[in-house]
């Protein structure tokens, strides 16, 4: 009895030194995630507008003008950018992001040659060990959040989409909008979409100043480099969301166990007791015997 007593005592100790880790990543993910919230909810309506404009100029150029990023060509080449984090422990945070890309791949380009970006070392790591053909320089992205560093992955997917290496490029991440929900969405990136006008609308024309092809020459690159870091400041923001959380919901469990160990632990003690009382009053009716 007293062994069992004594497991269940280590159990209750172990448990209970989990349950502080999971407290304490809460809290460190709650912080961090106050930060990336404030980053995205400050990026997101600026990237939105100049995504807008982007679309709009593409949508409204005439078909004579060459705009080799928003060319539509034969898809047979299609380059996946999956972001997903460097750390675990954030529920199916990184599971969801992957299955996302996955889909992806299943339903428009199964027949397709695919290469995948991953941005994040869980990605990295899942398609590297399934043999998926990769892009392996940019995958150590969160080490260095600047938009110098991030914008290194959309210049060389705008420069191989130029090249002919790719037809179309993706993006698979997660959108953030609270800390306990996070929307996993795919996203074209390049060719440009183009923005379908109702038909009143299809003789609108812009006035551009500087010229045109200046203008667009400018503008087009820094708004996708935009688009990209947008989008991985919404996954860090979804990242730190989920790991809160999944430590959350943790350290709930761990009150659960704690609660039916603490019984456990109180009724072996009680019926130690009880078997204890009985063998000294066996022995107490022997000796009066």
């Amino acid at each position: 009895m007293s062994g069992q007593l004594k497991e269940v005592r280590l159990r209750i100790q172990s448990v209970t030194s989990t349950q502080q880790i999971t407290k304490a990543m809460k809290m460190v993910s709650a912080a961090k995630l106050r930060r990336a919230q404030d980053a995205i909810l400050q990026m997101r309506p600026y990237t939105q507008k100049m995504q807008e404009m982007l679309s709009n100029i593409v949508s409204s150029l005439s078909d004579d003008m060459a705009l080799s990023l928003a060319d539509e060509r034969p898809i047979e080449k299609v380059l996946i950018i999956p972001i997903t984090s460097d750390r675990g422990t954030c529920g199916a945070y990184n599971t969801n992001v992957i299955k996302a890309a996955k889909q992806l791949i299943a339903d428009k380009y199964a027949d397709k040659t695919v290469t995948m970006l991953p941005i994040g070392k869980k990605g990295y790591e899942y398609f590297l060990k399934h043999g998926y053909n990769l892009v392996p320089d940019f995958w150590t992205m969160f080490a260095d959040l600047s938009f110098d560093n991030v914008k290194r992955a959309a210049i060389y997917a705008q420069e191989a989409f130029l090249n002919g290496e790719y037809d179309k490029v993706e993006l698979v991440y997660s959108q953030f909008k609270n800390a306990a929900t996070q929307v996993f969405v795919t996203e074209q990136y390049l060719p440009i979409p183009k923005v379908e006008k109702p038909e009143a609308q299809k003789e609108t024309d812009f006035l551009f100043e500087p010229s045109k092809d200046t203008l667009i020459a400018e503008l087009m690159p820094r708004i996708l480099n935009t688009q990209v870091y947008k989008a991985i400041l919404d996954a860090h923001a979804s990242e730190h969301g989920a790991r809160m959380t999944a430590m959350d919901k943790a350290t709930e469990n761990a009150n659960e166990i704690l609660k039916n160990l603490k019984i456990s632990y109180n009724r072996a003690r009680q019926a130690a007791i009880t078997t204890e009382l009985t063998e000294i009053v066996s022995g107490a009716a022997a000796l009066q015997g």
